[in-house]
């Protein structure tokens, strides 16, 4: 009896492995890559012989001895639906397969960012009604080696239904292709929030690079080794804020209102704990805020307002809950009986934090109580304590280079696409000196990887108020990265979207997506498609010094400027000698060039554009409404030069 369950064991396995599969990129509404051969592959029995169909053309070829198999139909012009069909010794079908124009959209959360949070959310996903634009979501995974296929995701139709958890930088930017090309767009959506540049590159790429064969050394052995490391670390860091963890005796005080939490530490929200000075922890936190009413204040049901929180909180006014909200982009609305409200009022909240970034993370005007007419801002100083860690803290996506790159790109790579959109750079401004390497690195290494020299297309990071860092307090790392970003231009077959003019200086997350996604496609059609037209802001290319004047010459100025200021004024311009002090300059329009000057300065030396972390009110632009990238023309210092990448 054990032998005949035995040699059954076998023969179920044996058959399950014969099935011919494929890769889960490939499902019913798929996007081909149109005018570029079609490649499919996947798995089967060794030596079995699998057969592809896709509308008119049909090719075999057999699996080899470890029973892996590909099959090239001739490239096809834009048009579907067809049905993709693959016969071996089973048969799977795939229906309404479109080909037109699939772009990787890929990057941190911005990339991320579904479309039912952007800008006018309702109204747009109320009109997203469009089958020809199809959307994938490449699930988020690490790993520490190159996978073979994804964990999952279906391609999806666009229509009000869906529409709303696309990438919403991914959609606009697919609704500026299709009004002009008016073929299918196929997003693949490849991004993770909080992410570096580092975890997107791969192996080889990495440790062969000059900047990084140093690191080769010193890496840690396995993901087991890297949660040894991060808890340790971990530990270290909870004792420098307090003494201990509570017991769950401690922590059901927490809510209450009487509770003395005069020894807790401060940290100022809404931000992620990682951003706010906590360690990068996996676990519970609770904060808590008193706010006051006025004793005339009419003591009516209140609304308490979070914004969003990453990942799941437990909320309580004086002691008593009222509500609780899983998921990190959800935002927190909760009603408040007038019975709980006094003069004095506290809010308290249990944080709980499943990986990446932890907190009260989301915009400062989602942060209030609404008592009245008028809300009350809770933004600024809260109350925290840690309550509890993971045991086993997982590997995040950031704890060593290539593992993004492992399981949501390498598997990728055999599938045809027309290009790359990138939205990332956020987590790198600390180290943006080594960006002006790194990024370029990745852009090479995912076109070697794709055997594509693919167009490549990155949002420069928007205005933001991230450290307060400007040229007159010590520096600016987002400037920095900014530059970065730039310099990559150098590269081949790439282009810039500036954000700088539609950001949010209190949101990390900016919701006007809109503009982002129209920019993105100005390039593409550009560039990619041949469609003459402006998609790019006035450039810096030279300067000159006449007297006490600097003469700064651009490009893409040729149809002449634009000043979005009733007075005319130029704002963002800054002035320094050599003594390297910066001060706020006056700039005016002299055919295609901007003249920049200061009357207490003799004998100027360098000049700065929207040089800070959150540059205030910059209003140049080109005639064609794409605004001026930010620049500097010296080459001193910079604040994160020597700034290096570890793990």
């Amino acid at each position: 009896m054990t032998r005949f369950f035995s040699c059954l064991l076998l023969f179920v396995c044996f058959s399950a492995s014969a099935r011919v599969t494929l890769p889960r990129i490939f499902s019913n509404h798929m996007v081909i890559q149109r005018n570029k051969p079609v490649h499919v592959w996947g798995w089967a029995s060794p030596g079995e012989k699998v057969t592809v169909t896709l509308a008119y053309a049909s090719n075999s070829n057999k699996a080899n001895k470890f029973g892996k198999w590909e099959v090239y139909l001739p490239a096809m012009p834009a048009g579907g639906p067809y049905t993709l069909a693959i016969t071996g010794k089973n048969t799977l079908k795939f229906e309404d397969v479109m080909s037109g124009e699939v772009w990787i959209c890929s990057g941190q959360s911005n990339m991320e960012w579904p479309l039912r949070l952007a800008k006018n959310a309702k109204e747009e996903i109320s009109t997203a009604n469009n089958p020809l634009i199809r959307h994938f979501k490449v699930p988020l995974k690490t790993s520490f080696s190159p996978k073979d296929d994804i964990d999952g995701g279906e391609w999806q139709v666009c229509s009000p239904a869906t529409a709303g958890n696309f990438t919403a930088v991914g959609y606009f930017f697919a609704v500026e292709l299709y009004k002009e090309l008016k073929i299918p767009v196929g997003l693949v959506n490849a991004s993770w929030g909080g992410t570096n540049v580092e975890t997107w590159i791969s192996h080889d790429a990495f440790f062969g690079n000059e900047i990084f064969t140093s690191l080769r050394a010193g890496m840690p052995v396995n993901g087991d080794s890297i949660e040894v490391q991060k808890r340790r670390a971990v530990d270290q860091r909870i004792r420098k804020l307090q003494d201990k963890l509570p017991t769950p005796e401690e922590e059901k005080l927490f809510s209450q209102f009487e509770y003395n939490d005069s020894a807790w530490k401060t940290m100022t929200l809404p931000s992620t704990w990682e951003n706010a000075g906590l360690p990068d922890i996996d676990g519970s936190v609770w904060f808590r805020k008193n706010f006051f009413l006025p004793a005339q204040s009419e003591r009516s049901d209140a609304i308490l307002s979070l914004g969003t929180i990453d990942d799941i909180d437990s909320t309580h006014v004086n002691g008593v809950f009222v509500g609780s909200t899983s998921g990190w982009d959800v935002p927190r609305v909760y009603k408040i009986n007038q019975t709980l409200l006094r003069g004095e009022n506290v809010v308290s909240i249990k944080v709980i934090d499943n990986g990446g970034g932890g907190g009260l993370y989301g915009n400062a005007q989602h942060l209030y109580f609404m008592g009245g007419n008028q809300p009350q801002s809770l933004e600024g100083m809260w109350k925290f304590r840690i309550a509890a860690i993971k045991s086993n803290p997982s590997v995040g996506p950031n704890d060593y280079p290539t593992l993004l790159y492992n399981s949501m790109i390498h598997p990728l790579t055999p599938y045809k696409v027309a290009g790359v959109i990138w939205y990332q750079g956020e987590s790198n401004a600390g180290r943006a000196t080594e960006y002006k390497k790194s990024f370029p690195l990745m852009i090479s290494n995912w076109r070697q990887k794709w055997n594509d020299e693919l167009p490549f297309y990155f949002v420069q990071l928007a205005n933001f108020q991230a450290n307060s860092g400007t040229s007159q307090n010590g520096g600016s790392t987002w400037a920095e990265l900014r530059e970065a970003q730039t310099a990559t231009l150098q590269l081949p077959n790439t282009g810039m979207a500036v954000s700088i003019d539609i950001g949010d200086s209190k949101d990390i997350h900016p919701i006007n997506k809109q503009d982002v996604g129209k920019r993105l496609a100005a390039n593409a059609l550009a560039k990619t498609y041949s469609r003459p037209r402006m998609h790019q802001g006035p450039i810096f290319t030279s300067m000159r010094r006449e007297g006490k004047q600097v003469i700064l010459s651009f490009q893409n100025v040729e149809n002449g400027w634009q000043i979005k200021n009733k007075y005319g004024y130029i704002h963002g311009f800054e002035i320094a000698g050599a003594d390297q002090q910066f001060k706020f300059a006056k700039a005016y329009i002299s055919g295609n060039m901007i003249v920049v000057s200061d009357d207490t300065l003799t004998e100027p030396v360098a000049v700065r554009y929207g040089w800070a972390d959150d540059p205030d009110d910059l209003n140049l632009y080109n005639t064609e409404g794409f605004p001026a990238i930010p620049f500097r023309t010296d080459a001193w210092k910079a604040k994160t030069d020597g700034v290096k990448y570890g793990f």
